[in-house]
């Protein structure tokens, strides 16, 4: 299972899970749905309690990861296949052009 953390804005708004099974799953922070209920970090997930869960990347995510030559030198540098979309939203979108970030969250085995 590989996670990362979400922020809008530099505010922590939820999280992005990889299950060990293939699914994704968004989920809002529970404290960002009571403080920042209109704060949605794209159209098509609003914020609500529940998570949102899906069997491909979700798109928004997708439109995080860059392409062309910049998906080349990432794959390359950190030998994250093409295909590999969680490693590479894990990989690259920490410092993101625009409101919203991704920050991995280690496992407690990883250092």
């Amino acid at each position: 299972m590989r996670q990362g953390k979400v922020y809008y804005k530099e505010i922590l708004a939820g999280t992005i899970t990889e299950t060990d099974e293939g699914d994704y799953v968004f989920a809002y922070g529970a404290v960002y749905v009571e403080k920042h209920p209109e704060a949605f970090i794209t159209f098509s997930m609003p914020v609500r309690t529940a998570p949102y869960i899906n069997n491909r990347l979700f798109a928004f995510f997708e439109g995080l990861i860059p392409e062309g030559w910049l998906l080349n030198v990432a794959t390359k540098n950190w030998k994250i296949k093409q295909n590999d979309r969680m490693g590479l939203l894990l990989a690259c979108c920490q410092n993101c052009i625009g409101a919203v970030s991704v920050e991995p969250i280690k496992e407690p085995h990883e250092n």
